[in-house]
């Protein structure tokens, strides 16, 4: 089944240095962009993340230090790839618990100033997840008969999510064939920030999502707890979730 959309959505995949989304790098990006008549762009790109690249993350997606050396920076190609999916919604796969904030977190090292909050969200692992309970290679022979043979390639994998959000609409006639409705039902939670660390409440208030706070309205625990702010932008938390602690800061001091 063909995507339904009013706007273009990128599918995307990334590889990277490591797990950490605020201490390593991209290293490899791949971009489908499916625009409202069906016509896809491809886009490929490979960085120097100038850093070392682990052990344990070359061993997933077998890119070396040396492939990379004398690739262009992620920074050099940033405004590029803002330019790409400035004005799309955007999917993938676990993509909102690690691609995108990963994403946000180097736009912003690099200075770009890219608005993810006019995007909607669609993460096909948490349509698979909710529907049969797999991973990305077992979803992709699941939904479409075949072999993931290059997995953790970051193209084959955005390739693979792609074909599964599709088929999975073939398959399941409750699954709506709309953006909006996609993204609402494959999101886990409300999140405020990208990495879920602040999330709206049933009643609409923005609530921590972690730690010793975790279930406390933000503003409460800045009247309760001073030195928590602080906390939070001296810590090891990507820029967006310091950036939302710091309206909501700057917010409740006008009040």
């Amino acid at each position: 089944m063909q995507l339904s959309l009013k706007k273009p959505i990128i599918f995307f995949d990334l590889e990277t240095t490591g797990l950490s989304i605020t201490g390593d790098r991209i290293v490899e990006m791949s971009i489908i962009k499916v625009n409202p008549n069906g016509e896809e762009e491809e886009y490929n790109y490979r960085f120097n993340p100038e850093i070392e690249i682990s052990a344990e993350a070359e061993a997933v997606h077998h890119i070396s230090n040396a492939e990379v050396s004398d690739q262009p920076t992620f920074k050099s190609r940033a405004r590029e790839i803002a330019r790409i999916i400035e004005g799309c919604d955007i999917a993938g796969f676990a993509s909102s618990r690690f691609d995108i904030p990963m994403l946000a977190e180097e736009f912003a090292r690099v200075g770009v100033d890219f608005d993810f909050k006019k995007a909607r969200f669609v993460d096909v692992q948490t349509i698979f997840h909710k529907k049969e309970q797999r991973t990305l290679t077992a979803a992709y022979k699941f939904y479409c008969g075949k072999d993931l043979n290059d997995a953790h390639s970051a193209l084959a994998d955005t390739r693979a999510t792609y074909e599964v959000l599709k088929a999975q609409l073939d398959r399941y006639g409750d699954l709506p064939n709309d953006i909006e409705k996609l993204s609402s039902y494959s999101s886990q939670q409300r999140n405020v920030d990208l990495m879920g660390r602040i999330v709206y409440n049933e009643q609409g208030v923005e609530t921590i999502n972690f730690g010793k706070h975790k279930g406390k309205a933000v503003v409460d625990v800045f009247k309760t707890d001073p030195g928590y702010f602080s906390w939070i932008l001296q810590g090891d938390f990507p820029q967006d979730t310091k950036n939302v602690f710091t309206r909501i800061k700057l917010a409740s001091a006008k009040k």
